[in-house]
């Protein structure tokens, strides 16, 4: 039995190369540069070594997929491992090579032009109608906002005669419990 899968993510070194073969397939050649972190016996200091590996996918997902793809795009790719090899017919020397042929691709970086918003706790809650949702229409109004903990009283049973009242956490927070004093 043998295996061949392979998983990257890294940056893309150039624009993509959309062409087609005789037959009318299209074939997306991209580049994808994977960094391997080493530490340098000289300085003893981490640095990063870059693999360039050459990927190919064909079929009209290449083609759907090159608008969006651009030097610089962050992308996941998942496929296999294919080994090809031709004469040169300038030099008429042997050449080989190896590529993944693209079975998944994943986007991890946003489109271009597109800002991520950050989501950062505000100085002052903002009232729903200052907040948009979507295309300038207002936001939901929030839920009501439960405290973490409230005691709920117990249920109204008809065959328990008396009312239980809620207990009391079995441990005081406040306490002085320490993480030094946890075993584990």
């Amino acid at each position: 039995m043998s295996i061949n899968r392979v998983c990257i993510s890294g940056n893309l070194t150039r624009d993509p190369v959309l062409r087609s073969t005789g037959g009318g397939m299209s074939v997306l050649s991209l580049g994808v540069a994977v960094n391997d972190r080493r530490k340098n016996q000289q300085t003893g200091q981490w640095e990063d070594y870059p693999n360039f590996v050459d990927c190919t996918l064909f079929g009209t997902r290449g083609e759907k997929l090159a608008q969006y793809l651009a030097k610089g795009s962050k992308v996941a790719i998942e496929g296999k491992l294919r080994y090809r090899s031709w004469n040169d017919q300038q030099t008429g020397q042997k050449r080989s090579a190896l590529e993944v042929v693209v079975d998944e691709l994943e986007f991890l970086s946003g489109q271009q032009g597109y800002a991520p918003q950050q989501y950062a706790p505000q100085a002052a809650p903002q009232t729903p109608q200052t907040r948009t949702y979507g295309q300038g229409r207002p936001a939901p109004a929030p839920a009501p906002q439960q405290p973490a903990y409230a005691p709920q009283p117990a249920p109204q049973q008809a065959y328990a005669p008396q009312q239980y009242a809620p207990q009391q956490p079995a441990v005081d927070a406040s306490a002085g419990v320490y993480d030094e004093d946890i075993p584990f």
